[in-house]
């Protein structure tokens, strides 16, 4: 069903394609938007229990796209650093492709909120607080993993 990495040579295993998930502060989900015309946006998220979460508001083009067509794929850069005298990027990368749930009940929602607020802030009563505060207006998504590669450049190998 996905296609095989054509630069097999360069692929990384499955075990530093996570660590890229675990490790990485933003990624970037792309969605089929309006019109058919893809839709992707950078975004925080946290990888836990081997699922993707993500926040954003209760409304918009992310959540409208969701929810006509939950396959999304999901793209995390660890590193990319330009290396100007070869004319080349060394980059080291994992793409997701996922089925996306918008989560309904409160409990999961304040769950994945709270994960994803720890990961970038380590005080868990002022993130509970601040879902205390914006629990209304927030919506949580939970991206299920159907299909993990990572990717290195060729100056690594």
């Amino acid at each position: 069903m996905f296609r095989e990495m054509r630069r097999f040579k360069q692929q990384l295993s499955e075990e530093e394609a996570v660590q890229i998930l675990e490790n990485g502060k933003t990624g970037v989900l792309a969605v089929l938007g309006d019109e058919g015309y893809p839709y992707t946006v950078p975004i925080n998220y946290v990888y836990t229990d081997g699922k993707i979460y993500i926040h954003c508001a209760n409304s918009g083009h992310k959540l409208d796209a969701i929810r006509a067509c939950d396959k999304v794929s999901f793209c995390v850069i660890a590193q990319d650093d330009v290396v100007p005298e070869k004319l080349a990027t060394r980059y080291r990368s994992a793409i997701a492709f996922c089925r996306a749930r918008v989560l309904d009940e409160d409990e999961e929602k304040r769950a994945a909120a709270m994960a994803l607020g720890l990961k970038y802030y380590d005080n868990s009563d002022v993130v509970e607080e601040e879902i205390k505060i914006y629990m209304k207006a927030l919506a949580c998504v939970e991206l299920t993993i159907e299909h993990l590669t990572g990717k290195l450049s060729k100056e690594h190998i």
